[in-house]
């Protein structure tokens, strides 16, 4: 009943929208990129944040026009960034965070844009990105994190600012082509070729990206940072050949399959992989 629910609502919203480009453009274009970049879920409150979270520091930065929350479990001077995805928060990482307090590490989790206690409506790569590079510079973290759009934001991140001090990321069920996720809520609402074409447009012209370069694949060409890339084959969210493209490129990385998972990956085994991979290999 709610896949039924679910499709009639994606197909006559994007019905809705069709029929108003036709008479306002510029407002259906609007309207298709706002339930596009707009995450539904994801925010947190903080009079009942996750128990997780209670537990650790917070701090709150402003960027221009925007505040993003960061939160601080102390240890050694060996730091983490954790780096969430698409309509989530830093609470993803509750099942993480105590494989990495074995380490004694210091541990810092980032609320992305328009999500957990960060400000904003809207979410991007782009913002992302410099939420993450402020936090690199406050912190001096060593490894990156990344899971989902979090990993992509990561080697976008690195391959944008090349921070040589960041020794090694690990990038978790990861998309690579940022157009299969454009063209997939293209079809999924049915939206007629202007509203593609303007979606296209605005891209280009708000964030300077051609989306046929925006790829992960593109990014870790770039990267030198030693790498870990995991991915599950029955991830129905991204598809593993998004990794494959990923790994394909970059050239300091190791690859884990692995299966049952899901898109999640939370798993005890991957996280003692990746507990390795950040403290202990060579």
């Amino acid at each position: 009943m709610k896949n039924i629910l679910f499709f009639i609502f994606t197909k006559s919203l994007g019905l809705y929208i069709n029929s108003l480009s036709f008479v306002f453009p510029k407002k259906a274009s609007r309207l298709a990129y706002a339930f596009f970049s707009e995450p539904r879920v994801g925010r947190l409150s903080k009079n009942k944040l996750p128990k997780i979270l209670q537990e650790a520091e917070t701090n709150t930065f402003v960027h221009e026009d925007h505040t993003f929350q960061t939160y601080t479990w102390k240890g050694s001077e060996t730091t983490v960034l954790l780096v969430h995805g698409w309509e989530s928060n830093a609470s993803r990482w509750e099942n993480f965070i105590p494989y990495l307090k074995k380490s004694g590490v210091t541990i810092i989790a980032i609320d992305g844009p328009a999500h957990g206690l960060s400000s904003g409506k809207e979410f991007s790569i782009p913002k992302y990105a410099e939420f993450i590079h402020i936090a690199v510079e406050k912190f001096k973290p060593q490894f990156l994190v990344g899971h989902s759009i979090g990993g992509k934001t990561i080697l976008y991140y690195q391959s944008i600012y090349q921070n040589d001090a960041v020794k090694k990321m690990v990038i978790l069920g990861a998309p690579s082509d940022f157009n299969i996720i454009l063209n997939n809520y293209i079809s999924l609402l049915s939206l007629n070729q202007k509203i593609s074409k303007e979606l296209e447009a605005h891209y280009l012209k708000s964030f300077k990206l051609n989306l046929d370069h925006f790829t992960g694949k593109l990014f870790a060409s770039k990267i030198n940072t030693k790498g870990l890339i995991a991915h599950d084959i029955e991830d129905t969210v991204v598809l593993f050949d998004e990794a494959k493209k990923i790994a394909s490129s970059w050239k300091n990385a190791d690859f884990i399959e692995t299966k049952g998972l899901g898109h999640s990956m939370h798993d005890d085994d991957l996280y003692k992989k990746i507990s390795f991979f950040l403290f202990e290999s060579k």
